[in-house]
């Protein structure tokens, strides 16, 4: 994983480092701490310069500084893993094969095959030296953030990059479009000082639309938010990337729509193991679930052994805790999504290596106000606030006790009933359950400090909910338990598995159950489908900078292609039944799964969403509504 970053400056009146601030560069280092070097290409005729930064994580392979050059004068910068469709051998390093893949393209078509057979998330900059071409985009999903800042025409400046760039340019920072790949003709440009860009779309290989209706959807969505100056086109031959999932099965059964209309409204809200059991006792239905819990478990297996092991071990974060290092972290509230992660991890990450359940908390608005009746919690916020500072914990923990009940929030009781689940399921595996603590005062000081940038250019209360509990959870500095002592501990996991995609593939939230009842499944089907479609500007590049900020990969085993093309592949009557209480009915096909997984407790539990779970929501406004800009968002 990397932070990567392209100035192309095509006016003489500035020079490509006004461009390139220091704020800019610290950002991208934070994301790719392992090596940080940049590049400046000047070409006199026609008259452009560009900076190539590239700032890597080094996760898989050896150690490949970006950006790349080879001796035609090309440049590679990648941010991205290859888990399929090209071959990466286990000393090799996916940026160094996919430059070595490239330079053997002799056509656009060829660079376009080599995109669609590739599977995993990436986001790239590709410089090629022959044609003055500049190519860029995002991996069919967005599962890498990739941001462009569209300069006026009369700056004659273009960047691209993985967060944003300064303040004073910010009202212009947008996300790359998911929407295929892009080309631009630098000689072009410099010779009419204006920016114009061609587009190669996504295409299902099999679709009921065609080719020209295709094309002005997509041009119609990416150039909606672009300024009058920028001007996007289809590329001329007509060329389109292969999507690499299936579309959608929009097939409805007559039984499931009478099923529909007789029962939904007389819906038990009793929710029991008895209700899982019925469906697995179907010899069809437990088929379908097996078939998606291999699925699953192999996108899972791809996102936890491709990683360097080994050379770092003996290296114990606290006294007492196993000499082996996690490596492996996973976004943990105790629910049925982080559950069966967890779970199907623990089948491939080594036995004598720990897995780091990151679980994270926010002090509530009321115990903050209770100075006079909450002392462990004023002594705790303290605590925190030291946390940064090694030399201040023996003394910290000899002065105050271990309660920290004051964080007990939703998600830290599930939590630690999923971490019983998983220590009966496997009680030899060292599970670090990490209570992540998180007071009013820090939160104010973090989101000012780094979370403010990273979640722009998204800026609901809805993304600043999410996005700081996100950065908080994945930072992984925390408490664990260790002999009925709560010890200081920061996670050195790499590598943060999320359960992002099951809701939005899987029926999981309320507005779903709302869409169900108005318009039925083919409503519900159509809501699923624009879920999956917008994923990339929602969430995924907000996600993928929340986390990348600690120097970690988000790694996403819901949006693993063969996952989404398994669900798409199903009919909505096999992955969710709505007309089922909550905690059963939406991502059914899942909790069917945890059931057989051996997680029972579970399999049951409603979906909470992690700004409730974790109490951040309404806790410094209760008058907001998610959809509602975000006041503490906005910095100038």
């Amino acid at each position: 994983m990397c932070g990567i970053c392209c100035v192309v400056a095509l006016s003489s009146q500035h020079t490509i480092c006004d461009y390139f601030s220091k704020d800019l560069h610290c950002r991208l280092r934070r994301r790719g701490p392992d090596s940080s070097q940049q590049l400046i290409k000047t070409v006199s005729e026609p008259s452009y310069e560009c900076l190539f930064s590239g700032h890597v994580l080094h996760l898989r392979g050896l150690m490949t500084p970006q950006p790349l050059e080879d001796v035609n004068n090309n440049i590679f910068l990648w941010n991205g893993e290859i888990f399929n469709g090209v071959h990466v051998g286990d000393s090799e390093n996916d940026t160094e094969v996919m430059f070595r893949h490239l330079a053997l393209c002799s056509s656009e078509a060829d660079i376009l095959s080599l995109f669609s057979s590739l599977r995993g998330p990436w986001s790239f900059i590709y410089y090629q030296a022959s044609g003055h071409s500049l190519w860029f985009g995002r991996d069919y999903f967005g599962r890498r953030s990739l941001l462009w800042q569209l300069s006026n025409v009369s700056d004659g400046a273009f960047c691209l990059t993985s967060v944003s760039v300064n303040s004073e340019s910010r009202n212009q920072c947008q996300e790359v479009p998911a929407s295929g790949i892009f080309k631009m003709d630098l000689r072009d440009c410099a010779t009419t000082k204006s920016l114009s860009l061609t587009l190669f779309p996504w295409k299902y290989k099999c679709t009921e639309k065609n080719e020209e209706e295709i094309f002005i959807d997509v041009l119609d969505q990416v150039s909606k938010d672009l300024p009058n100056h920028i001007t996007v086109v289809m590329n001329e031959s007509k060329l389109c990337l292969s999507a690499p999932v299936i579309p959608l099965n929009r097939t409805i059964s007559e039984a499931s729509v009478e099923h529909v209309s007789s029962d939904s409204s007389k819906t038990s809200s009793v929710v029991s193991l008895e209700t899982l059991q019925g469906y697995l006792a179907v010899e069809h239905k437990r088929k379908v679930v097996h078939q998606f819990i291999d699925v699953l478990d192999e996108a899972v297996k791809r996102r936890v052994l491709l990683l360097r092991r080994g050379e770092d071990e003996g290296t114990g974060q606290v006294q007492g805790v196993s000499p082996r290092k996690a490596h492996v972290a996973v976004l943990f509230s105790g629910g049925v999504d982080s559950m069966v992660i967890a779970a199907l991890a623990d089948r491939h990450v080594p036995l004598e290596e720990p897995i780091d359940l990151l679980n994270v908390a926010f002090m509530t608005k009321e115990q903050t106000k209770r100075t006079g009746t909450t002392k462990n919690c004023i002594r705790q916020e303290m605590k925190l606030d030291l946390h940064r500072g090694e030399e201040n914990h023996k003394d910290l923990d000899a002065k105050m006790g271990d309660d920290l009940s004051c964080f007990d929030v939703p998600d830290r009781i599930t939590g630690r009933a999923g971490l019983k689940e998983l220590e009966a399921l496997n009680p030899s595996r060292t599970w670090n359950f990490v209570e992540i603590n998180v007071t009013l005062k820090e939160l104010k000081e973090m989101r000012r400090r780094f979370i403010n940038h990273l979640i722009y250019p998204l800026d609901t209360v809805l993304d600043d909910s999410i996005g700081c509990a996100i950065w908080f959870a994945s930072r992984g500095e925390g408490y664990i338990n260790k002999q009925g002592e709560m010890k200081p501990y920061k996670s050195p996991a790499k590598v943060v598995l999320t359960g992002i995609g099951a809701d939005e593939q899987l029926a999981g939230y309320s507005r779903h159950r709302i869409c169900f009842r108005k318009c039925g499944p083919e409503g519900l089907n159509k809501e699923l489908e624009m879920e999956l479609g917008r994923i990339s500007s929602r969430n995924l590049g907000r996600d993928d900078r929340i986390i990348g900020d600690h120097g970690k990969e988000a790694r996403f085993p819901f949006i693993d292609e063969d996952v989404v093309s398994f669900l798409n592949s199903l009919p909505i009557s096999e992955k969710a039944d709505l007309t089922l209480p909550r905690g059963v009915g939406e991502k059914l096909i899942l909790r069917l799964g945890a059931k057989e997984l051996g997680l029972e407790a579970a399999s049951i539990l409603p979906k909470r969403a992690v700004q409730f779970g974790s109490r951040i929501a309404k806790l410094e406004s209760n008058n907001e509504k998610a959809y509602h800009t975000c006041s503490r968002l906005k910095l100038f």
